[in-house]
């Protein structure tokens, strides 16, 4: 007999879209590289800028703003080297990088690598108990010295505890003095609304297999007035920020998850936040010194409509998650282990938590295949698994 498999990982990935699946398949077979000049060539160029036209449409910015990567992780790293390379060969007094002590380590790792091998001076400004950025603290730290700073990194969503950044007031205060913006918008796009000409940021990431496209497709959307300096040099290829033979099977689907996630995300949020809400109010009952980290689940446009991120004492996140996926239930700690060492997540930290209660949480994460089984599956195992996840941590 299979045990039914209890999907709540969908921040990590989600399953792709069956209308992906078919707009990939449907060139798996073609040959032609969409460099080539010849008619095949051009054939799969066309697929590629009508790919292009449709994301930009989707995401409220021009298709030539649309350099495509191979996940969020390169746009990420070619956001933040790009730009702080481009700024800083204009002027090299532009060595300051500002961003939040809660981002995703695809913008944290690369400004670590900056700071050590180019010279960067990164600020991770402090953010409140709920995860959102100190704008204050960003106020004072780009008045101190407005000509310093190369950019502002800030993330629209936070990819653990699910908290939305205030984009607008971040760009606002940055707009002053004329200092870009770059947002990791891969755990927004599909959830919550995104524009990007509408947000005013510079930059933006986004990836496919988040949405229910591709893995190893992604996008940086960046205004063509934005200095970038590639990573990939070789043939030129996405407007000779990104080198490389394009993907175009990759792209077509991801283009496909893209306008369909866009399309109905407002339906989307509204049946997943009431399967989120269902499923932090029965797992409380069964547990009642579990809690909610980051902004209120009634915080309206605080936070991912899927995002259930909680906090269960006197056990070790870790042990939670083997004892429920042993029962066919899958989430995430949220935490980083290293060489099989748990170590308390950064984000949790950055708000306020101690190392033990950064260790003692999982993440549920709700997508467009998650259904009230789901929930069901979940509420009527965490008893006995907290129960037993206790027992293991209390002293022989």
């Amino acid at each position: 007999m299979t045990t039914r498999t209890a999907y709540l990982d969908h921040a990590a990935t989600t399953p792709m879209r069956a209308e992906a699946v078919e707009s990939m398949t449907a060139h798996l077979l073609d040959v032609g590289n969409p460099s080539s000049l010849h008619a095949s060539g051009r054939k799969a160029r066309r697929v590629v800028e009508e790919s292009r036209e449709t994301i930009a449409q989707a995401m409220g910015c021009r298709p030539s703003e649309v350099v495509f990567t191979s996940g969020g992780t390169e746009a990420d790293n070619l956001a933040v080297k790009g730009i702080y390379w481009a700024r800083r060969a204009v002027d090299p007094a532009r060595t300051r990088i500002l961003t939040t002590a809660v981002e995703h380590h695809a913008v944290l790792d690369p400004l670590r690598w900056l700071e050590e091998r180019e010279g960067a001076e990164v600020e991770l400004l402090p953010v409140d108990g709920e995860a959102r950025l100190d704008l204050d603290a960003l106020r004072a730290s780009i008045a101190r010295d407005p000509g310093s700073v190369a950019l502002v990194s800030v993330m629209w969503a936070n990819n653990e505890v699910g908290t939305l950044q205030p984009i607008d007031q971040v760009v606002a205060i940055a707009a002053e003095h004329g200092i870009p913006v770059h947002t990791d918008a891969v755990q927004a796009v599909g959830a919550v609304p995104v524009d990007f000409a509408a947000s005013g940021v510079d930059a933006l990431t986004l990836t496919g297999h988040k949405v229910g496209g591709p893995y190893g497709v992604g996008a940086l959307v960046v205004r063509r007035e934005v200095g970038v300096t590639p990573l990939v040099h070789g043939g030129g290829q996405e407007r000779d920020i990104r080198s490389g033979t394009i993907d175009t099977p990759a792209i077509a689907g991801f283009a496909a998850a893209v306008e369909l996630s866009v399309k109905h995300q407002a339906d989307h949020a509204a049946r997943v936040s009431a399967l989120r809400d269902d499923l932090v109010r029965r797992v409380i009952e069964v547990v009642p010194d579990a809690h909610v980290h980051g902004a209120p689940l009634d915080a309206e446009g605080g936070r991912l409509p899927g995002n259930a991120h909680l906090g269960f004492p006197d056990c070790e996140g870790d042990s939670l998650l083997m004892l429920l996926d042993a029962r066919g239930i899958e989430c995430s700690t949220g935490s980083a282990c290293s060489a099989g060492v748990p170590q308390p997540s950064h984000v949790l930290l950055a708000m306020g938590c101690t190392a033990e209660a950064a260790r003692h949480s999982l993440r549920f994460s709700l997508g467009h295949t998650s259904t009230r089984a789901d929930v069901d599956a979940l509420v009527e195992a965490i008893g006995p698994v907290v129960e037993r996840a206790r027992m293991a941590k209390r002293p022989a």
